[in-house]
């Protein structure tokens, strides 16, 4: 059981703060101000520390031809992504080694922006910013059936690509959904 816990939530707590996700996303608590999909033009993926779960999904997303950025609401400014992030992102097809973190209070949203943050917490910490406090935010997961993506960061290299695999799922919703934010479309 550990080792399914491991792999698939990361850690217990990950499980657990998944649990957790689930009614403050009923709730509607993910969701500031109300958002129209069709006016979104560009994906903000957040996360903590912008070195695993939002610069996948930030490359992932421009791999498909989606205009995206990413930051972290406790990012090092200029960090480089994590060497597992590499590893399993490269497994993929998709190149990490290039990426430098950006903190969130440095980020500069644009009109059309759609922040989409890893845990309700970060929600929180986004609305806590002034100058991106009106910003529409969703939680990422909520596209993949899991709102709560739990940080890989230091975990298996199995719960990483769990984790990828469901950023995935949830860009090819969001592609969907949202064809305004294609590029050159």
């Amino acid at each position: 059981m550990p080792q399914l816990i491991d792999s698939r939530f990361g850690t217990t707590r990950g499980f657990l703060r998944l649990l957790l996700s689930y009614p403050q996303h009923w709730a509607g608590i993910d969701v500031l101000p109300p958002l129209d999909m069709g006016s979104v033009r560009r994906f903000v993926f957040v996360c903590r520390g912008n070195i695993s779960r939002s610069a996948y999904a930030d490359a992932a997303a421009r791999r498909r031809g989606l205009a995206a950025a990413s930051c972290g609401v406790s990012a090092d400014q200029g960090r480089e992504a994590d060497p597992a992030a590499i590893q399993i992102a490269s497994r993929g097809g998709l190149d990490l080694s290039g990426h430098l973190a950006t903190e969130a209070g440095r980020f500069k949203a644009e009109p059309g922006d759609l922040l989409l943050a890893m845990e309700v917490r970060q929600l929180a910490a986004l609305r806590a910013l002034p100058h991106l406090a009106q910003t529409p935010r969703l939680l990422l997961g909520s596209f993949a059936g899991t709102p709560h993506l739990h940080d890989p960061y230091g975990l298996s290299l199995a719960y990483y690509a769990a984790c990828f695999q469901r950023i995935d799922a949830a860009l090819d919703r969001l592609e969907t959904l949202c064809p305004a934010a294609r590029l050159n479309g």
